[in-house]
């Protein structure tokens, strides 16, 4: 088993609090070993044991790699004239989804297969090491299930969300009866979680309610899209059911807040795609005040977020939302594994193999890290819209090499 030090790391953002002080256990003038795929030691550099090979970080900031927990990255097709005519005014609508299902459904497997490639590949450029992508452009059993499929050769976690928008064409009911029945069963041996979009023009409570009920009594994890549009009833339902996370919430009450703030179900939030609209910056600080999970995620997809940057979420989340630079960096790292549930160890991956904790750099860990061209984590949001990545390892491997 070869080990690896990396030493001369100015600032380390740990995400524990055991090991630095602040939310995101910073240490300075650190190191951290690595051995296979895990974290073997994390301190002082002056402390460091000796290892294999060594890499000097040259004084710059390492962190946790990103954990993208919420994208869209299984279509074909593009939505560039979508995207201009709303910033000319066009309100968002959920149904140009119909768009890109007809797109992605005229697709061949191997072109759906190396467009996700190539936007994961972007991803982990810029310091994503986990990510989660969904269903939801296929809308046929078939489709659904080769998209599962697709996605599984690729990332860390799928999710079906067949609850995505009734199909042009189909009657809504007889489309719930689907998703909740075969296609969900055929589905289920490729993915590890079911979403659905509560929203207007999507999903109502009472087909959003059915949703989660059935996903529940096949033991599988639920995630729901929620208060993006406008006030409803996607939060209490996400906390109802026990969802992993409820995403988006751009509109959130008092009592919503209150909710997440008592529940172990994440709140994350989307930056990019609340810029991409023009609707209102999800409550990041009131939610964080008032002691809610936070995780930040790029939604990236083609038609409302089309960027996989988690820095530019970061970033955004920083000057537009009023979080803190740690603060916005947990969400993005440790934030993003409890949304998928990673932050423990034993979670299983799309291929079948139990994996390390992600989203802290922690002895046990797995060795997921994110070098930065800076002093500090700071520069993220100091030196907004700059490639800053300077080296990425991916369960212990660096990436590109």
């Amino acid at each position: 088993m070869s080990s690896l030090l990396i030493d001369n790391i100015a600032e380390l953002t740990t995400n524990d609090p055991e090991l630095g002080p602040g939310v995101g256990g910073r240490v300075h003038d650190a190191a951290v070993v690595v051995e296979a795929d895990r974290i073997a030691w994390v301190g002082p550099a002056s402390k460091a044991p000796q290892a294999d090979t060594r890499y000097d970080a040259g004084g710059r900031a390492l962190l946790p790699g990103w954990v993208d927990s919420h994208t869209h990255m299984v279509f074909a097709g593009d939505r560039g004239a979508e995207f201009e005519a709303r910033m000319a005014g066009t309100a968002y609508a959920a149904g140009g989804i119909n768009v890109t299902v007809a797109a992605t459904r005229e697709a061949s497997d191997e072109s759906l297969y190396q467009n996700l490639v190539r936007l994961t590949n972007e991803a982990r450029r810029d310091g994503t090491t986990t990510i989660e992508t969904k269903t939801g452009y296929g809308l046929t059993t078939e489709d659904e299930v080769r998209s599962a499929r697709i996605a599984a050769r690729v990332v860390d976690a799928v999710t079906f969300l067949g609850a995505h928008v009734v199909p042009n064409g189909t009657s809504p009911d007889a489309y719930l009866d689907l998703v909740t029945g075969p296609m969900l069963d055929a589905v289920a041996p490729h993915v590890s979680a079911v979403d659905v979009f509560c929203e207007q023009g999507a999903f109502d409570e009472a087909a959003s309610r059915r949703v989660l009920e059935t996903a529940r009594s096949r033991g599988l994890a639920t995630r729901v899209h929620g208060n993006q549009l406008g006030h409803g009833p996607g939060v209490q339902l996400a906390v109802k059911y026990g969802s992993l996370s409820v995403d988006h919430l751009g509109f959130l009450s008092p009592a919503d807040i209150a909710a997440l703030a008592e529940s172990p179900t994440v709140a994350t939030v989307l930056p990019a795609c609340d810029l991409s609209t023009r609707m209102p910056f999800a409550p990041a600080r009131d939610l964080l005040d008032a002691g809610a999970t936070l995780a930040i995620a790029s939604n990236c997809n083609p038609g409302t977020s089309f960027t996989n940057s988690m820095a530019f979420c970061v970033a955004t989340a920083v000057l537009q939302m009023r979080l803190t630079v740690e603060e916005a960096v947990r969400a993005a790292t440790l934030g993003g594994a409890t949304a998928l549930g990673m932050h423990r160890d034993g979670w299983v991956d799309p291929r079948g193999n139990a994996q390390p904790r992600v989203g802290m750099v922690a002895p046990g860990a797995r060795a997921d890290l994110h070098l930065i061209d800076a002093p500090s984590a700071s520069h993220l949001a100091y030196r907004p819209g700059m490639r800053l990545t300077r080296a990425v390892w991916i369960a212990g491997r660096e990436f590109g090499q």
